[in-house]
């Protein structure tokens, strides 16, 4: 058997690359096992947003909010092509909160993490356009904030890539089936296509996230493991409903919020929900009940009622919080919770709970709590193809147009890629061949990059994980795809 790794780290959602990469940085043996594609289930199912988490200071999460918050302008620093900054619009609804309670919020909410790099909240007349026209007349006024979107589960591949690059062996499509410690190490059996091998290190890291109880279970067999209250959160995609980059963010009857967010250029994100969920978390879909409540919510709000049958797409994910023991769903902690075993020897640290925001800290407490050595380093260092300006989106497409691609697509590839776009298309002096057009806009290189570097391995992975793809492209270019990729 080969060397003991330092570190296997089991769960490739974003606080598993998260740990493997900044253990990797810190000179460690770094394995990372996902029992199918990065950030294929919780990872790639959020809001999409890079923020503090308005409504939980409702609930006194103020660490949290805090921690969000400069978590925020950290990120946007180090990965602004994946991340950029939008402002929301939240309406004042007068049979809700009361707007000296809106207003209170927002003013912590721009003081507690300090905040630099983003405008600050205002007032916002919604009897003027553009706004006039898109909410109902009843609504006169509300506050304008920042927060930030960001692309998901590019954010998780990125991580995995500066990973690998930094010398962590990732291996997707493979599942760890066993775990038996044996004094100072760990033997952990793994599972892939090929058959099963076995692997030997010092520490584990649980990040499985809905399946975090069931890898404590195969670790420490005999013990009761229920530490997770599982919630399930959906989406739905509709056709454009406004003109303009402004978000919407909506306040429910329940206590609950609802978001309103442009998508894809040609599309409006709407969600999410809070629902209870106890089925396989590979089998996760929104509900006719979870649909219903989203066009519900929106349309107390909205001049242009919305129906799930508008729906172009909708998809599911399965939050794994840590459990509680709050009432409601919507009430469970998003703050991450580390339980660490090393009663028998070797460690393993289980992660419950987090949100994308806070996935970088989550890496540095995790790592300070098993003390493997090194110095945390994430801070100031971009994810691969961030060493650009906050604002250097546009400036960097401009800087591709000798390629005489459309400049849609240059957008697109910059946003995906961004300043890495060289690694597909070259440069002006030595430009790369692209091969031939496999789909409209999609080019046999960056295929060919996203299977060598960025762990694709089939159509689905490229079309909804590296990309939005799928939204955009007909039938038959989803399919030209799909044959490429098994070719």
């Amino acid at each position: 058997m080969s060397e003991p790794f330092d570190l296997v780290v089991i769960g490739g959602g974003i606080n598993g690359a998260g740990i493997a990469r900044d253990a990797a940085g810190r000179g460690l043996r770094v394995l990372l096992v996902e029992k199918d594609d990065l950030a294929q289930h919780t990872s790639s199912a959020s809001t999409k947003l890079v923020h503090g988490g308005l409504r939980y200071l409702e609930h006194y999460e103020f660490r949290l909010v805090r921690e969000s918050l400069q978590e925020r302008e950290v990120l946007l620093r180090n990965a602004p092509h994946i991340i950029w900054p939008l402002r929301f619009v939240l309406p004042h609804h007068s049979g809700l909160r009361p707007s000296w309670l809106l207003r209170t919020g927002l003013f912590l909410y721009d003081h507690i993490g300090g905040r630099k790099l983003l405008p600050a909240t205002r007032g916002v007349d919604l009897r003027k356009p553009p706004h006039a026209s898109i909410l109902k007349p009843t609504l006169e006024k509300g506050f304008e904030y920042s927060d930030c979107w960001v692309e998901d589960s590019r954010l998780v591949v990125l991580n995995a890539v500066d990973a690998k690059e930094r010398g962590a062996d990732i291996r997707t499509r493979t599942e760890c089936t066993g775990l038996v410690r044996e004094g100072d190490l760990w033997r952990a059996t793994l599972r892939d296509a090929d058959g099963e091998t076995q692997v030997t290190a010092c520490a584990v890291v649980n990040a499985a996230g809905p399946w975090v109880d069931a890898v404590l279970g195969r670790a420490l067999p005999g013990e009761r493991h229920a530490n997770l209250r599982l919630v399930k959160g959906s989406h739905l995609i509709v056709p454009k409903l406004w003109e303009g980059e402004h978000c919407y963010i909506f306040q429910n009857g329940d206590g609950r919020i609802c978001f309103a967010i442009p998508y894809e250029r040609d599309f409006t994100l709407l969600g999410t929900t809070d629902e209870a969920f106890d089925g396989d978390p590979d089998q996760v879909a929104i509900s006719d009940e979870e649909a219903a409540y989203i066009c519900t919510s929106v349309n107390e709000y909205l001049a242009t009622e919305v129906k799930p049958g508008d729906a172009v797409s909708s998809y599911s994910g399965v939050r794994p919080l840590y459990e509680d023991a709050a009432a409601k769903a919507s009430e469970v902690t998003r703050d991450y919770v580390f339980e660490v075993d090393d009663k028998g020897g070797a460690p393993i640290l289980s992660v419950f709970g987090g949100k994308i925001t806070t996935f970088r800290r989550l890496a540095e407490h995790a790592l300070e709590k098993l003390d493997p050595g090194g110095e945390a380093w994430t801070r100031d260092a971009p994810l691969p193809g961030g060493e650009m300006p906050v604002d250097g989106h546009a400036r960097v497409v401009a800087a591709c147009a000798w390629t005489g691609l459309p400049e849609p697509v240059l957008a697109r590839l910059v946003r995906a890629y961004g300043v890495r776009i060289a690694d597909i298309i070259g440069s002006e002096s030595a430009p790369s061949d692209l091969g031939p057009e496999i789909a409209p806009g999609v080019f046999e290189a960056e295929l060919a990059y996203l299977r060598d570097v960025e762990f694709a391995r089939s159509g689905e992975d490229v079309l909804w994980r590296r990309s939005k793809l799928g939204l955009h492209l007909d039938e038959a270019g989803r399919s030209a795809i799909m044959r490429w990729m098994e070719s």
